[in-house]
């Protein structure tokens, strides 16, 4: 089968004939469809997780067909249309009895633990617990951002975040994942503020319903227009530069910025966010998210907390003093699915339009490397494989 495959961290990354894989006993090959490339590739080729092991098959959001099936599995047959959350679970252990199958004691992560599906085939273990099946009416390309993006948003806002009618949720970082956060309060009817650096990524989150835009380009402070979408700028050394969804961005602007973003998200929403969610993952973000809150709001972090980032100064007088709640989200598990597909079928949630451009598999190597630089567009970039 032809793959993307990279045999150095940072290194040059190319699409390789490589050996078809084997369904384990317990799993499935899936024929791929498409698959989303997603910032968390891109931390995998630069050698930010630990479990990757050389040389390497990048990809984690995934849909398409089960090509052929392992003697132990019983769901699932070839030709079924199916998907796969991109923490696979055990199914036995305490966490995974309990319900919790995304945090997983012996999890696998196809794209990090395994080979991944930036390629035509992809090997996924402990099928019946693992694999969903995909509405016949759900195309590939929206159905592979479900399994990391979406679905982490997703539960990122309605379980952990417990978000409710009414509530103020702000969104720092509107990339793939914190669209996706903007269009899941929106639907549940929270008031959303949207955060970023990116023209693009505010006027993509303002069309998905976001009230408030705060945008790090600008200096100075300005209240939302008559219209009920404003535009709320803060000082920022990244002047007119940013990729959605690209960490380098938040970390070039000045520390003293994460205070001012704070402040408008504050002043707008009268007293804070009840639900913040750091969507990108930097130190600016991270600590941004946590001050803009409310008197016992949740701060959930969602992005990558990589290399120097992973370990912010949070200001837990603040934590302790307004009673606050952190919390992590580390995608969905399985079972959780059915709820969210739901809610797709019937048009609340709309993920089709969150996806910004499609590419070919001999066009990954390229756009892999080039998600540490700055970009222009919105939306989620989707691999569809026979273009």
């Amino acid at each position: 089968m032809r793959a993307v495959v990279y045999t150095e961290f940072g290194g040059p990354v190319a699409v390789r004939d490589v050996p078809d894989p084997a369904a384990p006993a317990d799993g499935v090959v899936i024929r791929v469809g498409a698959t989303g490339l997603c910032r968390s590739d891109w931390h995998g080729w630069l050698g930010h997780d630990p479990d990757i092991r050389l040389p390497h098959v990048p990809g984690h959001e995934l849909a398409g067909t089960v090509e052929s099936v392992g003697p132990g599995v019983r769901r699932w047959h070839p030709g079924d249309r199916v998907t796969v959350p991109f923490v696979c679970a055990c199914g036995t252990c305490p966490p995974c009895l309990a319900g919790d199958g995304q945090v997983c004691d012996a999890q696998s992560q196809p794209g990090f633990t395994r080979w991944g599906s930036f390629a035509e085939l992809v090997a996924i273990d402990r099928a019946d617990v693992n694999v969903i099946a995909l509405p016949d009416a759900m195309d590939f390309a929206t159905a592979a951002g479900l399994g990391c993006r979406f679905a982490t948003a997703y539960r990122a806002v309605m379980s952990q975040g417990r978000v409710a009618a009414g509530e103020w949720v702000a969104v720092h970082g509107c990339g793939g994942v914190g669209l996706s956060a903007v269009m899941i309060a929106v639907a549940a009817g929270a008031r959303v503020v949207a955060v970023d650096v990116s023209p693009a990524a505010l006027e993509a989150a303002r069309a998905l319903g976001a009230e408030v835009l705060v945008d790090g380009r600008a200096p100075g402070i300005r209240v939302p227009d008559t219209s009920g979408i404003g535009a709320v700028g803060v000082a920022s050394a990244a002047e007119g530069a940013s990729p959605v969804g690209v960490a380098s961005a938040a970390e070039d602007a000045s520390r003293a910025g994460t205070a001012e973003v704070a402040s408008a998200v504050i002043d707008a929403t009268g007293g804070g966010a009840h639900l913040s969610v750091d969507a990108l993952g930097s130190v600016a973000t991270c600590v941004a998210s946590v001050e803009c809150l409310r008197k016992r709001g949740r701060h959930v972090q969602v992005g990558l907390m990589a290399a120097d980032a992973a370990r912010p100064p949070i200001p837990m007088d603040r934590v302790i003093a307004r009673e606050l709640e952190i919390r992590g989200s580390h995608g969905m598990a399985a079972r959780e699915y059915p709820e969210m597909l739901a809610r797709i079928a019937d048009g609340r949630l709309r993920p089709e339009t969150l996806v910004g451009r499609t590419i070919g598999l001999d066009e990954v190597p390229a756009a892999l490397v080039a998600m540490g630089r700055p970009a222009t567009g919105a939306g989620m970039t989707v691999i569809v494989l026979g273009r």
